[in-house]
């Protein structure tokens, strides 16, 4: 083994036992901050500041599935035969970034520091986004990889997504917008149907989409069936029935439907 192979092979096992170690880390802080244990409790604040677009608080759950994914993940690219594939080197340190800014989400919006929480929950999407986009550029190595990295990447960016935008609009009401009457609805209608056109965007041009509109759809289904109006529950079925579409139609047109659907 040469030296730069060596130094290649402790750069990688540093990465992956970074991951390892923030997967667990990002549990831990979940559980204190989603309890109350450290600050308020998210569901408190969030609905403190609620706003048309506040998902029903079942719809939460998904953090579950979420956080297991990730440690599956965090097992599987710390495994020997991993740790030194590109695949991993390419999206390792943006995972770890991920699994920093999680957790100070969780810790600025249970102190109601609502600003800096925008600014975490951003950098967390931008962060999937840029793991999502890259592993659209190769298929799988195989059905372990689709279910232990390609499936939780592309079921947290999903939710993410949807969770930026709620985040969004709860700091408007922050900021002394309100979040109840006739234009928060209006402008709540206007961004479902934005969304959903970036949803079907994605959708229509990366893989690994099952994982990323279940996801997406699971948060608007928690919005349709929340304390939305009328109108923003009616956008919100409209933005499902279109991701959905995309999502079909993504899978029934590629050359590869198994790497359409699941990377």
């Amino acid at each position: 083994m040469t030296v730069t192979s060596r130094r290649s092979a402790t750069a990688d096992l540093v990465r992956g036992s970074v991951v390892a170690v923030l997967a667990v880390v990002q549990i831990v802080v979940s559980g204190l901050g989603g309890s109350g244990a450290v600050g308020e409790s998210v569901g408190v604040v969030a609905r403190d500041y609620a706003t048309p677009l506040l998902a029903a608080g079942w719809a939460f759950v998904i953090w579950g599935p979420i956080y297991v994914g990730f440690l599956a993940y965090a097992v599987y690219q710390l495994l020997p035969s991993q740790r030194g594939r590109e695949v991993h080197r390419r999206t390792g340190w943006w995972l770890v970034a991920s699994a920093v800014l999680n957790p100070a989400w969780i810790l600025a919006f249970g102190a109601r520091l609502i600003p800096v929480a925008e600014l975490m929950i951003v950098g967390l999407l931008i962060c999937l986004a840029t793991v999502f986009g890259r592993l659209s550029r190769e298929p799988a190595s195989g059905v372990l990889e689709r279910i232990v990295f390609r499936g939780p990447v592309a079921l947290y960016t999903g939710w993410v997504s949807l969770a930026t935008v709620l985040g969004t609009a709860a700091t408007g009401v922050w900021a002394g917008l309100p979040g109840t009457g006739a234009l928060p609805a209006i402008a709540a209608v206007v961004v479902l149907l934005a969304a959903a056109g970036i949803l079907m965007w994605v959708v229509l041009s990366g893989t690994a989409v099952v994982g990323y509109a279940a996801a997406a759809v699971w948060a608007l289904v928690g919005i349709v069936l929340g304390d939305a109006p009328v109108a923003v529950a009616g956008a919100g079925v409209l933005a499902i029935v279109a991701v959905v579409g995309a999502t079909a139609r993504r899978i029934t047109t590629a050359g590869n439907p198994v790497r359409a659907a699941f990377g």
